[in-house]
């Protein structure tokens, strides 16, 4: 059995090799092929080239693991099962926007040990193992890695979550809403997109609670650690601390999380 320290090496070598694939074909997107799937989002040649590249490094280095992708499926049955998004935010990718990511988890008897996000465009790189705490880098320099931790900084936004009675005017929240989703109403003070990925602004301490309106575990597993190695809190909004399909809630503590469910609910 590897310790996790070293699947930690190879996760980030397998979602670093896939952005420098998705890099190439995002510089050159004039040529890109797209398709809508059944659930309405769109998938492209680049996600299936990226998957395929982060595939070629988990079978050489961990052939014995199972691994499952949002365009390739499951291959194998092993209890240690890597979990990839080749390009989480192809809607993003396919308009120019640099926010995407690679995302590349280890489930371990159920269990995520080990999670990357890189987001090529703006070359960083975010990661965490099981009880060895959240870190980010630039894509250049790794070894200049600081660790996160999720905070309670001066509040930046004042959100109301549907209909319900505003939430506390300290909370700072995101919502990333899927085009063909509508079970999520938020009104925030406009004008503040979120420049990353809001459950890594979590991690940073730069948002209080994010909400991810639908998605798979693929969608999920790198960030969930990564929020809870920077001192944070996952949940779905039905209370399951383990990453699966449907909305999710990233928050600096569990209370938080409550609060932003019983909105949502």
């Amino acid at each position: 059995m590897n310790i996790v320290g070293d699947d930690l090496q190879v996760a980030r070598r397998a979602a670093l090799a896939g952005a420098a694939v998705g890099m190439r074909w995002f510089a050159d997107l004039a040529r890109l092929r797209q398709e809508m799937k059944p659930d309405g989002t769109v998938v492209t040649e680049a996600d299936r080239a990226v998957e395929a590249e982060i595939r070629t490094v988990l079978s050489a280095e961990r052939p014995d693991d199972a691994v499952l992708g949002e365009e390739g499926g499951q291959s194998g049955d092993a209890g240690r099962r890597w979990i990839v998004d080749p390009i989480d935010g192809t809607a993003l990718f396919v308009a120019g926007d640099d926010r995407w990511l690679v995302l590349v988890a280890l489930e371990d008897e159920g269990e995520i040990v080990a999670g990357v996000a890189v987001i090529p465009a703006q070359r960083r790189v975010f990661w965490a193992e099981r009880d060895g705490g959240a870190w980010e880098a630039p894509l250049d320099d790794l070894g200049s890695a600081r660790r996160l931790a999720v905070g309670a900084a001066a509040p930046e936004i004042s959100v109301s979550v549907g209909a319900a009675e505003p939430a506390a005017p300290d909370v700072r929240l995101s919502v990333v809403p899927l085009p063909s989703v509508a079970e999520v109403d938020v009104a925030a003070i406009p004008g503040r997109p979120w420049r990353l990925h809001p459950p890594l602004l979590v991690a940073r301490g730069d948002l209080d609670v994010a909400v991810q309106s639908s998605g798979y575990i693929w969608d999920f597993a790198a960030t969930s650690l990564i929020v809870r190695e920077a001192g944070g809190y996952y949940r779905t909004r039905a209370g399951d601390t383990r990453p699966g399909r449907g909305l999710s809630i990233f928050a600096r503590n569990p209370e938080l999380a409550a609060e932003a469910a019983t909105h949502l609910a």
